[in-house]
This record gives C-alpha cells, sequence and structure tokens, in this order.
C-alpha cells in the first residue's frame, strides 16, 4: 500500500469530523508527517511517484515503519526506502540524527581523501554519499564540531559530585605522517548526584601512559569533577597514579574481569577452572567481613598448589576488594567496568564501520557524537542509583591511596 502524495484537507477534514473518531487529532498527523514523507522523498528522485519523467534520478523501493512518539500519541510512520542510496528524515528521527551525520561525515571524509576501502565504497553508495563535495562535507563537520566540542568542555560543577567514576580506553587507527598508527581515545563516565549515569570526558591521546590520564584526569577535575569515592578501570598503565595526583581521596577499583583475564594468564590452563570457581566465591559473599574472610581462605588454598597465582592475588588483594568499602547495593554496578561494555559496543559498531579514520578530528566528531547521544539517553532513562545509597557511598570510609609524591609526579609527565 503506498502513501498519498497529496491531500485534499476539506474532504480529509469533513470525513473524520463524521466519524467523531476520538483518535483525530493523532490520525490527521500521521497523515500529514507521511505525506510530507513521501513528498521529500519526490523531490529527492526527481520525479513524482509512478510520473515518469526525463529529470527523474531515482525510484521508490517500498517503505520501512517506524513509531514516531509524539503529544498525540504513538504514530505509524511509513518512511519511503528509494532503489539507489538511502532517504533518511532527519528532521523527525532527531535522535539519531548527531551520530548518523558524525558517521556519514566521517565516511565521506575517507572517501573523498581517498583512504577508502572496497568495503567503503559500497557503504558510501548506500549511505547515498558519492555526490557529497569536499565542501558539503566541511559544512556538515563544522556543525559536528561545534556540538561535539561544546558537549567536551562543558561544566561539571553543577551536576556533582561523582561518587563513582568508570575509565576505559579503546584503540582506534588513524592515518598520520603517511603511516597507519594506533591511538587511545579515553572516556570517562560517572553516577551524578541525581543518580543518573553521564559521559564525564572523551580525549585522544597517543599513548595510553600516565602522561595521557593525567592530562585527562586533570582536565575533568579543572571542569568541575568533585566527590569522587571510586574509580573503575583496567589496570592501564600510569592510569592509579593519575588518580592519585588529580582525585586525592578516591580509591581504585580494579576491573575484576580483567583482573580474571590477567590471573588466567598465570595460572596452568589444566587448573584454570579451579582457580576460576574460587575467585568467583569470593565475590558470591553476603558482607564485606565475608569477602575478606573469604579471599584469605582461597590464598591459603592456592599457596600450597600453585604459589605464583596465590602471590599474584596478595598483590592484587587492595585492588580488587576495593568495592567492599561501600554499601553492597552498589558492587555489582562498581567492581567491573562491564556496565561501560554495551558503551563501548555501541562505539565500535561505528567505528569499525570506518576502520582507519582520516585523521584525529574525524575520531572526536564520530565517537563524541556517540556518546553524546548515550548521554541524552541516560539523561531520559531511570536512576542508576538510588540517592539514598549515593549519600550512604559518600559517607563510606574508604583507605585512601598513598600520596604521589613529586618524583612520582615527574615520572607521569615525561
Amino acid at each position: 500500500m503506498t502513501v498519498r502524495s497529496s491531500i485534499d484537507p476539506a474532504r480529509l477534514l469533513e470525513e473524520q469530523l463524521a466519524q467523531a473518531s476520538p483518535d483525530l487529532l493523532r490520525e490527521l498527523l500521521q497523515t500529514f508527517i507521511n505525506t510530507l514523507l513521501s513528498a521529500e522523498a519526490d523531490a529527492v528522485c526527481g520525479a513524482d511517484y509512478g510520473m515518469a519523467s526525463p529529470d527523474r534520478v531515482n525510484r521508490r523501493n517500498g517503505y520501512r515503519h517506524r513509531d514516531f512518539d509524539t503529544r498525540a500519541g504513538t504514530v505509524d510512520v511509513a518512511i519511503p526506502k528509494l532503489r539507489e542510496g538511502s532517504y533518511f528524515p532527519e528532521w523527525l528521527l532527531e535522535r539519531r540524527k548527531r551520530a548518523e551525520r558524525a558517521l556519514t561525515s566521517v565516511v565521506a571524509t575517507c572517501y573523498l581523501l581517498g583512504v577508502s576501502t572496497r568495503r567503503m565504497d559500497k557503504l558510501v553508495q548506500s549511505l547515498g554519499i558519492t555526490g557529497l563535495s569536499k565542501s558539503q562535507v566541511s559544512v556538515m563537520a563544522k556543525e559536528l564540531d561545534a556540538h561535539v566540542e561544546e558537549f567536551r568542555t562543558r561544566t561539571l560543577t553543577d551536576a556533582g559530585p561523582f561518587t563513582f567514576v568508570a575509565a576505559d580506553a579503546l584503540v582506534l587507527k588513524v592515518r598520520e605522517g603517511g603511516r597507519v598508527v594506533n591511538v587511545h581515545a579515553l572516556v570517562a563516565t560517572g553516577v551524578n548526584a541525581d543518580g543518573h549515569r553521564e559521559i564525564l570526558g572523551l580525549q585522544v591521546t597517543t599513548a595510553e601512559d600516565g602522561a595521557g590520564w593525567l592530562a585527562f584526569f586533570r582536565d575533568l577535575t579543572a571542569r568541575g569533577l568533585t566527590g569522587v569515592k571510586l574509580v573503575t578501570s583496567d589496570a592501564h598503565a600510569g592510569l592509579t597514579g593519575a588518580i592519585a595526583a588529580t582525585l586525592p581521596g578516591a580509591s581504585w577499583q580494579r576491573c575484576r574481569t580483567h583482573y580474571a583475564a590477567n590471573l588466567m594468564s598465570v595460572t596452568p590452563k589444566a587448573s584454570w577452572g579451579w582457580v576460576k570457581a574460587l575467585l568467583h566465591s569470593v565475590y558470591d559473599q553476603p558482607d564485606a567481613a565475608a569477602v575478606h574472610a573469604q579471599f584469605d581462605r582461597v590464598v591459603d588454598a592456592l599457596a600450597g598448589k600453585l604459589p605464583e597465582v596465590a602471590e599474584h592475588l596478595e598483590t592484587a588483594r587492595a585492588d580488587i576488594l576495593a568495592f567492599t568499602g561501600f554499601p553492597k547495593e552498589v558492587w555489582r554496578q562498581v567492581w567491573s567496568n562491564n556496565p561501560n561494555e554495551r558503551l563501548n559496543r555501541e562505539i565500535r559498531r561505528r567505528t569499525d564501520v570506518v576502520g582507519i579514520f582520516p585523521d584525529r578530528t574525524s575520531i572526536i566528531r564520530l565517537v563524541g557524537a556517540v556518546l553524546a547521544e548515550q548521554h541524552d539517553d541516560w539523561a531520559e532513562g531511570r536512576r542508576y542509583l538510588g540517592l539514598d545509597v549515593l549519600t550512604r557511598s559518600q559517607l563510606s570510609n574508604t583507605t585512601p591511596p598513598e600520596v604521589t609524591d613529586d618524583l612520582t609526579l615527574q615520572a607521569l609527565t615525561a
């Protein structure tokens, strides 16, 4: 069934009023939106639907239906599909606007610079961007960059304190100096005073070292990051020193999932099932005292048969059990970076399309747009943590990290 490309307002209104339908407003809105979409698709094709014309440059290929939430209720929107390229009503699907435009901009930039692969050649054709000029891409990128920069540099003071923070890094490929090199996108998320999650910051660094993490956290604190009690992350080089230097009083929780992978590397393959079960038994305890008691029993059990594994566990005790200083209600949210895995998968889904970025600005544009989009979703969703447990977490007594001396700071910034 095709969507009518024109409306007879008098006749339509007469029919609806005669029926006295309670859904009159919603049906009128649905008819108006579908007709407008059909008219825009005709403009893209260069001719009206079903009409032969020498000016036609494309043809219709059915519809894809989407639910569109309005004040009048949810309406069924029929978005026209084209045989070549695609038609995407950005004015209607606003929530996906930034990330989709960022992806289009980055892919088009790669294509115009001649760095696209065979797979990207097919991709740009499916996106309908083969006709974009460099000036058009430049205008699109300028607008996106302004939005992303405003998001990345916004003040954090009003939303604080941020009791819990998680930090992670993703490795991406970029062309620099005629070579393809790896760079690191540093991302931090946090739980604000209202209990919602936020994207705190994004920076792209050459190496995932102490200097990069120190500059990243200094930027966050300069923008108003305060009240941090716990930072969860993998054992990135220099990260713990950067946390101690910029967030005094904050503890560090080593991600339990990443630590299990580290422990597996020093465990004989035949013994890993047993060791893994023992490690999981530590996290299954009902309270902090039981967690520490079970940890002692696990270390004692391993000391005789696998002394290297027992030593590895004992060395990491304070790092992997930092979560026990907080209420049990938040343990699952803070003892690993797993809550951020969905965010990482969404970033990877977009960046894998590009493969190799033409420059670092393109990385910030695309990743920043995805993060801004996720930030909006979190702000509209339900609370991640309750206000009561956040208050108790702020009052929790945690052991402060060792004070970083001047020599350590010099090594970080070197």
